[in-house]
């Protein structure tokens, strides 16, 4: 039957297009997960793995292989300069006791009305400056200010990273400087515009954020499983 052969070639594609990348993101994450190599050492196994991907689809080459080596010098050094610049950020800050300033506004905020409405202004501080700078720079200059705050006022540091870690997934979609949005138009049909891509992410958005509030309102689902595995 045509129809029956179409279909099974049409599987066999889609078979050969998902195995080999799925593959190689379980040997990544598989690999750290169950303690077999670092983070680290999981990215060298993906690296590896990439390129036999690559040799085998019989598309590697010499510029291939120079063009990626010379984007992971770029990204590797873009993260070590903004890894420079957000440490002395931190030490200038922390000597004009800048961070003792910010404790006692959120102190005062916590003490005056509530810690929850301290909590929902950083989720929203966070949220907003994700729409100009990329998780990179509020990870190193952001967070190790206002983490330690609000470990300070009792919340669980697992849980408060997890919630941090959802909101700053949430800047990959905000424009104008989402990631994921210069990827998407990147492969889109050239009559699908950028405003187009604007309004389609605003869902996606949405179920972000109802995503993050569920895990302030349920904790557990969030502490439940690194509790299981390492312990209380």
């Amino acid at each position: 039957c045509p129809d029956t052969r179409t279909g099974i070639q049409f599987l066999a594609r889609m078979a050969k297009a998902l195995f080999p990348p799925l593959f190689l993101m379980l040997a990544v994450l598989g690999s750290i997960f169950a303690g077999i190599a670092s983070p680290t050492e999981a990215a060298a196994v993906g690296a590896v793995g990439a390129s036999v991907l690559t040799i085998a689809s019989g598309k590697f080459s010499l510029q291939i292989l120079q063009d990626v080596m010379t984007s992971t010098v770029q990204l590797t050094c873009m993260v070590f300069i903004i890894l420079c610049g957000a440490t002395a950020f931190g030490l200038v800050f922390r000597g004009l006791g800048g961070d003792d300033l910010v404790r006692e506004f959120l102190s005062g905020l916590a003490e005056q009305y509530s810690q929850h409405l301290v909590l929902a202004i950083v989720m929203a501080i966070i949220f907003l400056i994700g729409f100009f700078l990329d998780f990179i720079e509020i990870t190193f200059i952001h967070v190790p200010v206002l983490a330690p705050i609000m470990i300070d006022f009792g919340y669980d540091p697992v849980w408060f990273c997890i919630l941090l870690a959802v909101n700053l997934q949430t800047s990959f979609l905000t424009p104008p400087f989402g990631f994921s949005l210069f990827y998407l138009k990147a492969v889109t049909p050239p009559e699908v515009s950028t405003g187009d891509i604007y309004r389609g992410v605003i869902p996606f958005i949405l179920v972000q954020l109802i995503g993050l509030a569920i895990i302030v309102f349920f904790p557990t689902l969030a502490t439940w499983l690194p509790k299981l595995v390492f312990g209380p």
